[in-house]
């Protein structure tokens, strides 16, 4: 079974970025708000008129300028999308 586990850079636990492609099938897959950590410090650091017009299209570029705002962790392979950690349903899957 191969696992990929999408973090970000400066994650000592979790190092592998996202792309544009994976942004977008993760968007798509569950909508830009799931996609996006809107209760942590990088959104909040974002300018106010950027945070209240955000849509799929923003959400992609801002993730791509700025990965700490992707909600990890995001679990993808052998037909597993997951955003974030929950470790009853992790048990699930492991």
């Amino acid at each position: 079974m191969t696992i990929t586990i999408y973090g970000i850079k400066a994650c000592d636990t979790m190092k592998a970025g996202a792309n544009e492609k994976d942004l977008q099938r993760w968007i798509k897959a569950f909508g830009w708000e799931t996609v996006i950590n809107r209760q942590g410090p990088s959104w909040r650091k974002l300018p106010e008129e950027t945070r209240n017009s955000m849509d799929a299209t923003g959400a992609i570029t801002a993730a791509l300028q700025n990965p700490s705002l992707i909600k990890r962790p995001i679990i993808e392979g052998n037909g597993i999308l997951e955003i974030g950690f929950d470790p009853a349903r992790w048990a699930e899957l492991f």
